[in-house]
């Protein structure tokens, strides 16, 4: 998952002093950061080092990352004129981006490398709410009450993150995948009529590539076959949903199309549990894994900052001994 390196004290270090947004703005920072997990840990690929607000400071827009808070906007989005006044992305401001993802690219020889970008849903979320929120009113009454605005909004947004992704893509990402954080707030109503179109949007937009596209949000089983409709060839699973569960979820909401691929789902919690419980975890998860025509094995969600790097170290051989 894409905060892997976060509970590495290599991480820490490097970081120490830097902001966030200021580190994923820098090349050489991104480069070091992105490559640390797959020196730690012999992952099978790397994942592009970001946030999910990037795209929204590349456009432009004031916000900052608080620490123990999370992404603050100063000006939130709530009405049809701060939509409108939201400004375009002007993709030179992605060149830090793409310079990145070039000597990535270079450095990593045969280990593919995936793209990364939060949803517009997600992205919304955060621009009307002003920050992270647990119940996300402000986002669901302006869904509800103001439908032209909120497709007006998730345009936009749709629009930096397509910009965001094709940089990396031309740049030479492997793969991409569009995380939706929140998603799983909504109903499968709600994410079909105001979510879905924009997700679909975004993921068809990057068709040109023919790179495999991971779609994955948390919370999400009853979305998942809607969550595939936006165009995913990769479902990601959270740990609420056993794999061979959700497989047979998305056979049934989609017959004749083919078997899905599923991307997860180890509990991130577990990785405290003692080396026996991981390992019975681990075993779990692949053998449900096999209901799929693919199973890309990962945490069901990001690593916690003070998880043992050695569990997850341990974690890895493990999967490629089973493999």
């Amino acid at each position: 998952m894409r905060q892997a390196g976060r509970s590495l004290p290599e991480y820490r270090k490097l970081r120490e002093g830097t902001p966030m947004l200021q580190a994923c703005f820098t090349p050489d920072m991104v480069v070091e950061v992105t490559m640390q997990p797959i020196r730690r840990h012999g992952v099978d690929a790397a994942i592009f080092f970001s946030d999910i607000v990037v795209p929204l400071k590349a456009a432009g827009i004031d916000l900052d990352i608080v620490p123990g808070t999370g992404p603050v906007v100063a000006s939130p989005v709530r009405d049809e004129q701060a939509v409108t006044a939201l400004p375009e992305l002007d993709p030179a401001n992605l060149d830090p981006i793409a310079e990145a993802v070039g000597v990535l690219v270079g450095e990593l020889g045969d280990v593919p490398l995936i793209g990364f970008a939060g949803a517009p849903f997600t992205l919304a979320s955060y621009l009307i709410e002003g920050g992270p929120s647990r119940h996300h009113e402000r986002t669901k009454a302006l869904m509800k009450a103001e439908p032209d605005v909120w497709h007006a909004l998730l345009g936009r947004i749709a629009d930096y993150t397509l910009e965001f992704l094709k940089a990396q893509l031309h740049a030479g990402v492997d793969a991409i995948q569009l995380f939706d954080s929140w998603a799983g707030a909504l109903s499968e109503r709600d994410y079909r009529e105001f979510v879905l179109p924009h997700s679909q949007r975004v993921l068809a937009g990057l068709a040109f590539a023919g790179v495999p596209r991971i779609h994955f949000g948390v919370g999400t089983a009853e979305l998942l076959p809607a969550m595939r409709e936006a165009g995913a060839d990769v479902v990601g699973v959270d740990w609420r949903l056993p794999l061979d569960e959700a497989v047979r979820r998305l056979q049934a909401a989609a017959p004749d199309a083919p078997k899905p691929v599923v991307q997860g789902n180890l509990d991130p919690a577990v990785l405290f549990a003692g080396w026996d419980v991981v390992e019975r975890e681990v075993r779990r998860i692949v053998a449900e894994g096999k209901a799929a025509a693919g199973h890309i094995f990962n945490l069901g969600h990001g690593v916690m900052p003070d998880t043992d790097p050695t569990m997850l170290t341990r974690v890895v051989e493990l999967v490629h001994s089973i493999r």
